[in-house]
């Protein structure tokens, strides 16, 4: 009888890492046929040596393991799916920054003609408004030669508004409003009686 008495460990151990190393390999199997080396060259300019010089260390420790170590040249190409992608994404983004630029044009144009419209509408409200304020500096001045004796109350009823409906204000001036009709209505002589 084993040591845990159930006999689930005399199994054979499976490395692990040779497990992995086998999934993979069968998982990427297939990748090898499609890539083509994208470029050529080492990293290193013609003429320089691809050899290694021996570290230091490695001397002191007596490991000539990387003693006369060569870089492999490799050939590497893009696979032609990933240079036609590339080629179509170029495409695409030329014709969005294009696209881009048409709609920024379009938009300072829409901007340009709005701010013109805002501006003659401006130019129009301000000359109504000068034309409104000099009829009735014209009507006030009129108004102001004929004062009489008495019709003060009149002229101070008629520069307040006493629609309590369009005065919203936060004050009540229903006091004053009545004391002004009032006021118009009878006014207070102003002579004296001794």
């Amino acid at each position: 009888m084993d040591a845990f008495g159930d006999g689930k460990f005399d199994q054979p151990e499976v490395d692990p890492a040779a497990e992995f190393l086998a999934r993979e390999q069968n998982a990427l199997a297939g990748l090898e046929d499609e890539i083509v080396p994208a470029s050529t060259g080492n990293g290193f300019a013609d003429g320089d040596d691809v050899t290694q010089p021996k570290s230091d260390l490695a001397a002191e420790d007596g490991n000539d393991d990387f003693s006369g170590y060569t870089v492999p040249k490799q050939v590497t190409e893009e696979p032609e799916r990933i240079r036609k992608w590339r080629e179509e994404q170029k495409a695409r983004l030329e014709e969005k920054d294009r696209e881009e630029e048409r709609k920024k044009e379009e938009l300072r144009e829409q901007a340009r003609k709005e701010l013109e419209d805002w501006y003659k509408h401006h130019e129009e409200a301000i000359s109504k408004t000068k034309a409104a304020n000099r009829n009735a500096e014209k009507q006030f001045v009129a108004e102001t030669d004929e004062i009489e004796p008495g019709t003060e109350w009149e002229r101070i009823a008629k520069l307040c508004d006493f629609n309590p409906k369009t005065n919203k204000s936060s004050k009540d001036i229903s006091r004053m409003r009545s004391i002004i009709l009032q006021l118009k209505q009878n006014p207070i002589s102003t002579s004296k009686k001794v």
